[in-house]
């Protein structure tokens, strides 16, 4: 019986938003709560489910596969496929989150990228930030959370940790694979990487 009504609920949601012109790629694989509320030219592909206090706003992309609950979508954002958008945050217009992303009480600002195999976590990012594959905002050291703030267009390498609380400041440069632990100022490289070593003509053992 309390499937039957969660379903009937699910279709009048549905249908409810197909009335107002979302467009839904495969509605019956698409889940909403009794208060998502949804803008105009908006897209959900299939498999999307959107839990409760989430706002979306004009011209937003939800790929599939996407989970989102108790945020704030602005204009303008794609998001996924395969991305979770967690409680407490805010996508800013014409962010983009991308596939196999995770982001949990932080803010990304408008145009800036989180494409692809990151964790963001009590974070605020500035506008024109890109944050590279496999970033991970270390935010938790087993006792207490930690803020990170990201200003406005920094870049950020691929395969970095950044350590909170730390402040990486405007136009700075993360270089891939860095561990960073320190504040990075204005206009800065930060770069935490070990020398390249290379054996010439070197033979392994033989068994």
């Amino acid at each position: 019986m309390k499937q039957l009504n969660i379903n009937k609920l699910q279709n009048s949601l549905r249908i409810k938003f197909l009335k107002s012109k979302v467009n839904m790629i495969a509605p019956e694989t698409i889940y909403f709560s009794k208060d998502t509320k949804i803008g105009k030219n908006v897209t959900i592909e299939p498999y999307v489910v959107i839990g409760s206090k989430v706002k979306i706003g004009n011209n937003v992309i939800i790929k599939s596969f996407s989970h989102l609950e108790n945020c704030k979508i602005e204009n303008k954002v794609e998001i996924g496929p395969y991305a979770r958008i967690r409680p407490g945050t805010t996508l800013k217009e014409g962010s983009k989150i991308g596939n196999f992303v995770e982001i949990k009480k932080s803010t990304l600002g408008k145009k800036s990228k989180v494409n692809h195999l990151t964790y963001i976590g009590d974070t605020s990012i500035g506008k024109s930030v890109n944050v590279g594959a496999g970033t991970i905002t270390c935010n938790y050291d087993g006792i207490k959370k930690y803020k990170t703030t990201i200003k406005d267009n920094v870049f950020i390498g691929s395969n970095s940790s950044l350590v909170a609380p730390i402040t990486l400041a405007e136009n700075s440069i993360v270089g891939a694979g860095s561990v960073i632990t320190r504040n990075v100022s204005k206009k800065s490289l930060a770069l935490t990487r070990s020398q390249q070593l290379e054996v010439k003509n070197y033979k392994r053992k033989s068994k």
